[in-house]
């Protein structure tokens, strides 16, 4: 699976920046949502090939969003890559039991990530 578009789910304008560009420099294309019903809207609309989703965000916890993500018929094919200061191993365990298919930590190290994606996309 080529990974070329990237929904990027972060409550952080700060957070949003340094991923965004991280993600950016490395060639892909990245839209952005701050929480579970903006990231809802640009799921219906621009279909990504991957989503980064922050755990901690206002509403819908990441934890919760990707649950309901992996359960639904449009959405449960892309893969999620779950990205929190929340680094316990428990968080990671119950990250992945909920559908993401892979868990980095803040403050998130570029080759960590990039490594993570190029594991969900087969390079």
């Amino acid at each position: 699976m080529q990974v070329e578009t990237i929904l990027l789910i972060e409550d952080s304008k700060t957070e949003t920046l340094v991923i965004t560009k991280m993600l950016e420099d490395a060639g892909f294309a990245v839209k952005n949502a701050s929480n579970a019903d903006q990231a809802m809207e640009r799921l219906y609309k621009d279909k990504p090939d991957l989503i980064l989703m922050d755990v901690v965000m206002p509403g819908q916890s990441g934890f919760q969003f990707t649950r309901t993500l992996a359960r639904h018929p449009d959405f449960a094919s892309i893969p999620i890559i779950l990205c929190s200061s929340k680094n316990l191993q428990t968080d990671k365990v119950w990250g992945l039991r909920q559908g993401a298919r892979d868990y980095v930590t803040k403050p998130v190290n570029a080759s960590v990530l990039l490594a993570a994606i190029r594991r969900i996309g087969g390079l």
